[in-house]
């Protein structure tokens, strides 16, 4: 099932940064991004995308941390110190 998640993460980076490129397109009047074509980038451009805006932070970072993957990783503690550098 880690697979999918991979996909599910995969797609929605690349549609989210896409749907952000149309925003500051339109922001700042520059050339925005290809339309959607076909079915899949329609709903990933014009439903997840939008609707994923819309959710307050606390339920978007409750979804990421539900999900496996790499976000759900936490950083090394620190190593331990041997005495001075010098």
């Amino acid at each position: 099932m880690a697979s999918f998640f991979g996909w599910l993460r995969s797609n929605s980076e690349h549609y989210l940064l896409v749907a952000a490129h149309q925003k500051l397109a339109r922001t700042l009047g520059s050339p925005p991004p290809r339309p959607p074509k076909g079915l899949k980038e329609l709903f990933w451009l014009r439903v997840f995308a939008p609707v994923y805006a819309l959710l307050p932070w606390p339920v978007r970072s409750r979804i990421m941390r539900a999900m496996p993957g790499s976000h759900r990783q936490t950083w090394a503690p620190p190593p331990r110190s041997r005495g001075p550098a010098v």
